[in-house]
């Protein structure tokens, strides 16, 4: 189990087994994509959707598009949990695709509204009691 530590600037993660610090690595940590097409034609298709996206949001991924949600994830471990969840809520009909890629390049990405760049949102940390 890890507790989280904060110092100047930097986040560090204590081993509660050998006391050792080691600081947060842009290329362990990660980001789970999740992007889905679901049918909507029908009432039925609706809700399935709508309580497809509402899972996604319960087990903390964030909209990035109307389709595409997200969640960072601190380690592999961590994200090998949420990616099983959306396989385990996953619909009968549509199609649903997963991604993870590493903290460093979601950092790269360039977000557009029109011709104007936008700056991207800063990762909130996310603290882990357990």
């Amino acid at each position: 189990m890890n507790a989280l530590r904060e110092l100047p600037g930097k986040y560090y993660t204590q081993n509660m087994y050998d006391d050792k610090y080691t600081r947060l690595n842009q290329y362990r940590s990660l980001w789970i994509l999740v992007f889905f097409d679901l049918p909507t034609e029908t009432r039925r298709e609706r809700k399935v959707a709508s309580d497809f996206r509402k899972k996604l949001i319960k087990d903390g991924f964030a909209m990035f598009q109307f389709s595409i949600y997200m969640r960072f994830c601190p380690s592999n471990e961590n994200a090998d949990v949420h990616r099983k969840r959306v396989k385990n809520s996953l619909p009968t009909h549509g199609k649903v695709g997963m991604m993870t890629i590493t903290d460093r390049q979601f950092g790269m990405m360039e977000v557009f509204y029109g011709k104007k760049p936008v700056a991207t949102d800063k990762p909130t940390q996310q603290l882990q009691l357990f």
